[in-house]
């Protein structure tokens, strides 16, 4: 065989590997691209010398998380971005839970020494929305997920922000990953990442503001009111432990006890800002209103909370006190960094 007939079938072999390539991701049936599976592309991105991260909402410095708050299981590669050109909030039509769990719900979790292990399957035992639906293209399937966080967890000084990522894990297995890849114009890592509960795209999201990662991953965006009721939650009592978030701290919705001793409502201290977005540099316009993550800045004194949804409190669970979040009503409900060092290796690892 001749060396020019060699060049010449690698060349085509090239070519049509190149087309095949191409046409897979034409045609990929992905939809709603989200958080797990552009993960270790994320890494990738993040680790390349002098990369810049994305700015966090209301313009603080993002600062790297120790230990992977973006490692959050990475699974086959980034889809390809989703070019939106939404910018105003739309309607937020959460889509009813009558699907009863297809398998039990899975859940252990254990503790040596300074560690807690947690693994899980992702399946809640409350009921979810019909997967696939419109706005979601992807079916519920059990998963193999394993946590390592620190069971003696310590504030770093820093709010350790994260573009996309698992904020923490539900005492029921299933994770709190509140933010989603989809971004303005399809640039993907820039300011402009749209906010999940804002609703100008959607994502087929269920009375318990979840959603199906392409992997089969059941997880929430919002407050998880399915959790919520099976815990007992009440407005007049002190909420019960909800997760964990990765950096070891404990995780409770709305309710807790203030400085003064008073029980009641834990408010943000996020705000909305006021005015008009930017138009140049690729800024979408219009005002703010909730549409973006960026569309909310952190008043520090405005709320209960610092900017990662936590503060200092004594519970049921902790009474000698402990640094707490909670899920608030208002942005972020779940929180956008840790104040504490999150773990190194997580799942959820891939079904084969």
């Amino acid at each position: 065989m001749s060396l020019r007939y060699k060049c010449y079938r690698l060349s085509l072999g090239l070519l049509l590997y190149i087309f095949t390539a191409s046409a897979s991701l034409a045609h990929s049936p992905e939809g709603a691209t989200d958080t797990a599976v552009i993960q270790s592309a994320q890494m990738a991105q993040y680790s390349r010398p002098g990369h810049k991260r994305p700015p966090p909402p209301g313009g603080h410095k993002m600062r790297p998380p120790r230990g992977g708050a973006l490692q959050n299981g990475g699974f086959g590669g980034r889809p390809p971005t989703r070019n939106h050109t939404a910018i105003q909030k739309g309607q937020l039509n959460l889509i009813p839970a009558t699907e009863q769990p297809i398998a039990e719900n899975r859940v252990r979790v254990r503790v040596e020494g300074d560690i807690r292990f947690i693994e899980a399957n992702s399946i809640s035992r409350h009921k979810t929305g019909r997967f696939p639906n419109s706005g979601n293209p992807h079916a519920i399937r059990a998963q193999s997920i394993r946590y390592r966080i620190s069971a003696s967890p310590r504030l770093n000084g820093r709010a350790a922000y994260f573009a996309l990522g698992v904020f923490g894990i539900g005492i029921n297995g299933v994770v709190l990953d509140p933010q989603a890849a989809e971004w303005y114009a399809g640039k993907h890592g820039s300011a402009w990442q749209y906010d999940p509960l804002g609703a100008a795209v959607p994502l087929g999201l269920d009375a318990n503001s979840a959603h199906v990662q392409p992997n089969g991953t059941y997880h929430y965006h919002g407050q998880p009111d399915g959790l919520l009721a099976q815990l007992s939650f009440s407005k007049s009592t002190h909420s019960p432990l909800v997760g964990w978030a990765l950096d070891g701290f404990p995780i409770y919705a709305l309710i807790g006890r203030k400085t003064n001793g008073e029980l009641s409502e834990m408010r943000s201290s996020w705000r909305l800002k006021s005015g008009n977005r930017p138009i140049s540099n690729g800024a979408p316009g219009g005002y703010y209103d909730g549409t973006f993550i960026a569309d909310y800045e952190y008043i520090r004194g405005t709320g209960d909370l610092d900017e990662c949804n936590g503060v200092q409190v004594v519970t049921p669970d902790f009474p000698h006190g402990t640094y707490a979040y909670f899920l608030t009503r208002g942005f972020p409900v779940i929180p956008r960094c840790h104040s504490g060092t999150p773990i190194e290796h997580i799942g959820p690892r891939k079904r084969k």
